[in-house]
């Protein structure tokens, strides 16, 4: 049987803040890929307030301390909402540097191992929604580029009622439980993320 083990990385999307299952998108995500033919392991590597930046700094050490030789490895990236934020008038991450970021660590995961982005969600704040807007652009050209697969979650997800009407509820980011199954969903149906499952 195929053991399977795969690492998310990101922020509190990732990491499912504002859930109150504390399900958040991760584990929905996994828990419909259950099956006989393999088993899977997931490790939820969300860490809140995360830029790419830091997730640059940290990934690869935490992957190694989870991934066994001898065991299918796995990684998934999910960041950029915390990039584009602004405090006194500072971007946290440029968008030029967010893009350059990106590229380091999609070229140095692909290497190893099968990797997948998932782009920055909507929020309630529209000047950082026309920032995760450019900076998806970016992202899924980047990954066409160099043949990483990325689903680009921002226009659906803008035009998802409940997850806008969640965000704004909960505290003008993140969802709450609803929020993120429509999230993870999307996910599961996305070719690129099936393909991981398929059967031989």
């Amino acid at each position: 049987m195929k053991d399977i083990r795969i690492c998310f990385f990101g922020d509190s999307f990732v990491s499912g803040t504002g859930d109150p299952t504390y399900l958040g998108w991760v584990n929905r995500t996994c828990a419909a890929m259950t099956s006989p033919h393999y088993k899977l392991t997931a490790y939820n590597l969300g860490i809140r307030g995360n830029t790419s930046e830091q997730i640059e700094v940290r990934w690869l050490s935490e992957a190694d301390k989870r991934f066994p030789n001898d065991t299918d490895n796995r990684v998934v990236f999910s960041f950029g909402t915390n990039d584009n934020r602004v405090e006194d008038g500072i971007r946290f991450v440029e968008e030029k540097n967010s893009v350059l970021c990106a590229r380091r660590i999609l070229t140095q995961a692909k290497e190893m191992f099968p990797v997948l982005l998932i782009g920055p969600p909507p929020v309630a704040d529209e000047n950082m929604n026309y920032r995760a807007q450019k900076i998806s652009a970016h992202y899924s050209d980047l990954c066409a580029e160099l043949d990483v697969p990325c689903l680009d979650v921002y226009q659906s997800l803008r035009k998802n009622a409940l997850w806008m009407q969640e965000v704004a509820a909960v505290d003008g980011s993140h969802p709450a439980a609803s929020g993120y199954l429509a999230l993870s969903q999307l996910i599961t149906e996305w070719s690129a993320w099936q393909s991981w499952f398929a059967q031989d």
